[in-house]
């Protein structure tokens, strides 16, 4: 967790304060007590009504002193544990922004979820309750110990024998919590996959009836975490009784033998009481200290999982001398490219060569799991090739910068994702500073125009979270505008046809024709309408290209394409 800590480097002045006004606030109360001795052994004892008026009258200012110094440390140390918290969280979503697909697979989503939630909530805690209660419990507990011996070194001699006792505590309670607390971070993360799963698949969890089994899971996962919770919890409340007894047996032998040594006149009334109230102070910065201790286990499991996303380096990394020179028009090229997804038994591609020019639409297509996604993802460095070359006009992908490759691409996935805000947000995504000019003429070209015009609030519409107000045919057309308001100088459309009906499909396929002119598009299709006027189709079977060439050369050269073409088209279809 000490690693985590030069996130507060920002933040130095603020816990210097607070330090300086923990400082102040032990001294009042330390000096309290010694006030009060002083009204009874002189002011009562002697009868002087002024000198207990005035000694109580210094007593109100000292304690508003320290009152004030409380109330200010409290603000700042808030402040700083809250900033310190937004600094640590920013930093480990923009380290995970910076991942690529495989380090995602490799932590999970909900594990990244609880990470910069949960996880960094427990140290934010941590460090509010260090700066207030570490700061000032071993200021007090020193303080204490040298004003109870200031005013009885005898009777001092019962606070040695107990504060090893407590001390010996702490540390048995808080290494037997610390496994636990990393247990119960790791169940955390399968209750918040569990429930993701439930919530993200509900349609599916309905249709096939499995909402007793998906509660079973749910109740399962969280009966494990609440067993665990239990077992730790019960191990952290043994501490606070057991110091609360010790701290009364304490007070206890402190009467006792303090009552002996007033009645031999080795000690005054007014001198006892004091001690009591120091014995008191130590034994509640001791107090404080353990329940540090009761968070420091968890937050310090919570601290080792952040620092495994600061650890993990990405794989995918821009070079130190980058080219992002103006390449051209977009000329993509494959050459002898062999890609395995790790953990893999065999290459999701294997030795692949094409070219996809400036101006022409190069087709995709082929069986499910042939490797016509992977292509994709490699296009755009979602992954890199194991070996072989992907070129943009000349230039190898892995020798630009992520941000200028992805720039000269306008992507179409798969699955058509739209983020929470208005058509018109969802559009300019693509491009910042569009203006509502190129937002509507994108969106005619999508064939989007005439079912955004039908909504009451147009382009002003907001899109619910994971775009459930609008259909899948919608939510497509929404991508490709998306996509085509970039103006980029390389179009990939994964797939991205396949919620829209035959008449939309051949339009929007019109339409693109034109604005996609001098730009090379890579076409993913599964129809084989789809595909057919494309000037290049390239047939994928099993990680392979079975074939190049046009529709007519493939019906002719490629078994394989003829099948899909069989299956999809009719005789009169084919003449």
């Amino acid at each position: 967790m000490i690693r985590l800590f030069r996130f507060l480097k920002p933040y130095t002045g603020s816990v210097i304060a607070v330090l300086a006004l923990m400082f102040f606030q032990s001294l009042s109360q330390l000096y309290l007590p010694t006030l009060m001795a002083d009204i009874v052994d002189i002011g009562i004892v002697n009868g002087d009504t002024n000198y207990m008026i005035r000694v109580g009258g210094l007593m109100l200012l000292v304690a508003a002193a320290g009152s004030i110094c409380a109330i200010l440390a409290s603000l700042l140390s808030a402040k700083t544990a809250t900033g310190f918290g937004k600094t640590l969280r920013n930093r480990v979503f923009s380290r995970v922004g910076s991942f690529s697909l495989h380090e995602f697979d490799r932590i999970g989503t909900a594990s990244l979820i609880t990470r910069t939630t949960n996880d960094i909530t427990q140290i934010q805690q941590v460090v509010l309750m260090l700066l207030r209660m570490m700061a000032m419990a071993p200021m007090m507990c020193v303080g204490g110990v040298i004003m109870a011996v200031s005013m009885d070194a005898t009777l001092s001699l019962v606070i040695v024998a107990v504060i090893p006792l407590l001390a010996a505590a702490i540390l048995v309670v808080a290494r037997k919590g610390m496994p636990l607390f990393k247990t119960i971070q790791g169940k955390l993360d399968r209750l918040n996959l569990v429930l993701r799963e439930g919530l993200t698949g509900i349609r599916v969890i309905r249709a096939f009836n499995r909402i007793n089994y998906e509660k079973k899971r749910f109740s399962d996962a969280s009966l494990d975490l609440t067993d665990t919770t239990i077992k730790v919890h019960r191990i952290m409340a043994v501490l606070m009784p057991g110091m609360m007894l010790v701290l009364n047996f304490t007070t206890i032998a402190i009467i006792w033998f303090g009552g002996i040594r007033i009645d031999n006149g080795n000690m005054q009334v007014g001198s006892l009481m004091a001690f009591i109230q120091y014995v008191m102070q130590i034994m509640f910065s001791l107090i404080m200290v353990s329940m540090v201790f009761v968070m420091i286990p968890r937050a310090s499991a919570s601290a080792v999982r952040i620092n495994e996303v600061f650890d993990i380096a990405p794989g995918i990394q821009d070079p130190e001398h980058a080219k992002n020179a103006d390449f051209g028009k977009g000329l993509v090229e494959f050459n002898d490219v062999t890609f395995s997804y790790p953990g893999a038994e065999r290459p999701a591609v294997s030795n692949i060569s094409f070219s996809a020019r400036p101006g022409e639409v190069t087709a995709i297509i082929g069986g499910t799991g042939s490797g016509k996604s992977t292509l994709v993802n490699l296009i755009l460095r979602f992954y890199d090739v194991d070996s072989g070359s992907i070129l943009i006009d000349g230039v190898d992908i892995r020798e630009m910068t992520q941000e200028s490759l992805r720039t000269k691409i306008g992507f179409v996935p798969q699955t058509s994702i739209l983020f929470t805000g208005t058509i018109a947000d969802n559009i300019r995504y693509g491009r910042e500073d569009a203006t509502d000019e190129e937002i509507e003429r994108a969106a005619r070209i999508a064939q989007a125009a005439e079912f955004i015009s039908g909504m009451k609030e147009g382009y002003e519409t907001v899109i619910a979270q994971g775009g459930t107000n609008v259909s899948g045919g919608q939510k497509q057309r929404l991508s490709i505008a998306r996509a085509l308001v970039r103006r980029p100088e390389i179009y990939v459309f994964d797939d991205s046809f396949s919620a829209l009906d035959f008449k939309t499909d051949a339009k929007l396929r019109e339409a693109l024709k034109r604005e996609t002119a001098d730009a090379a598009v890579i076409l993913v299709a599964q129809r084989v309408s789809t595909v057919m006027d494309a000037d290049r189709i390239i047939v994928m079977d099993e990680g392979r290209v079975a074939g190049i060439g046009k529709h007519k050369e493939l019906m002719s050269t490629c078994g394989i394409y003829r099948e899909i073409v069989s299956s999809q088209l009719s005789e009169e279809e084919l003449a």
